[in-house]
């Protein structure tokens, strides 16, 4: 089977959008893939991390995963920096790449913004650790929305020129997996802004632990347009809310956007957002319930994730290792 990698940073709450944009396309693929699922902890402190909320969410994060129906007996769930690996293979990669791949980032210029010159150089540098990453496996294949696309492409091209420099054929082509029918789920407040943890407004986003009354209120408030929901997909262009609320429940309910407007076209946003929260609430509290149950016991999650990271570990120190030595590290 194709060995999968993927990331999430254990930055806030995990969303809505990270579950239906990623979390959940994960769980088929240990059925058919080698996959390995890692939590992103040294992405993270590319900006600043408060230490004892850093490790709650850590813990909070995976805690998501494995209630979103990550299973250890079928894939490798694990903490990043438990695996050395990743910062060895970086430093190598950050010897690779060239400044000038790192300068088209656009998401660095997204997050940089007009600060530039203050933020870390660590987020300068983050697309050779994600390359570091999935390369540390010799993972094939990466489930990613359209925005990490190019941090992929920059992966390959480091390879590339690992390959080219030192006359091997060590790293293999990354393809990207992108999947799910709400693959960029939007604020609930500004149907043309991604859905995110770090946004200031709690209200922008569904969390996996709001509870039912939390996640009414929210869909109540969310920002609507005057027009009753269109019966054709025609009819949600320029309607950037409307179609994110369509989108969301066709991914809740394993349907299609067209099958929504086929139910609900004509319906004005009042009723529809009854039926979307009683969606919400019915597939979420299950999650909610069994994260607030494995962060009951914390010494259980913490020895899981440490399982995980031996057999990570298993897969990439060699595989590292053996990229320093075409380096020419001397052996230890």
């Amino acid at each position: 089977m194709d060995r999968v990698f993927s990331g999430i940073q254990p930055t806030g709450v995990p969303t809505l959008g990270n579950y239906l944009g990623a979390i959940r396309n994960w769980v088929p693929m240990q059925d058919d893939h080698d996959c390995i699922f890692c939590v992103v902890d040294l992405h993270a402190i590319t900006v600043w991390q408060e230490p004892k909320l850093f490790a709650a969410q850590t813990r909070e994060m995976a805690a998501a995963l494995l209630a979103c129906g990550l299973d250890p007996q079928k894939c490798i769930l694990f903490v990043q920096s438990h695996v050395h690996a990743h910062a060895r293979l970086a430093w190598i990669f950050n010897c690779v790449a060239r400044l000038g791949w790192l300068n088209r980032m656009t998401q660095f210029k997204d997050k940089a913004g007009k600060n530039s010159e203050q933020v870390s150089s660590g987020l300068y540098v983050y697309p050779n650790l994600m390359a570091a990453d999935i390369h540390a496996y010799h993972a094939l294949k990466v489930p990613v929305g359209d925005d990490q696309k190019q941090h992929l492409e920059l992966a390959n091209d480091i390879a590339q020129k690992f390959n080219h420099d030192y006359g091997v054929e060590f790293f293999p082509t990354i393809q990207p997996l992108i999947q799910g029918v709400a693959a960029r789920v939007m604020s609930l407040r500004d149907g043309t802004k991604k859905m995110s943890k770090s946004d200031p407004s709690d209200a922008s986003r569904i969390n996996l632990t709001d509870s039912a009354d939390e996640i009414a209120q929210k869909i109540r408030r969310a920002k609507t347009d005057p027009e009753p929901l269109p019966s054709e997909l025609a009819g949600l262009e320029a309607r950037p809310e409307a179609r994110n609320l369509v989108g969301i429940l066709a991914a809740i309910t394993d349907s299609t956007p067209q099958d929504v407007l086929r139910d609900h076209g004509g319906k004005g946003f009042g009723q529809y957002k009854e039926v979307l929260t009683e969606a919400l609430v019915a597939h979420l509290g299950p999650i909610r319930e069994e994260m607030a149950r494995l962060l009951q016991d914390h010494a259980a999650l913490d020895a899981a994730l440490r399982i995980g990271a031996d057999r990570a570990a298993a897969i990439a120190d060699p595989i590292v290792t053996e990229a320093e030595r075409i380096v020419g590290f001397l052996p230890r």
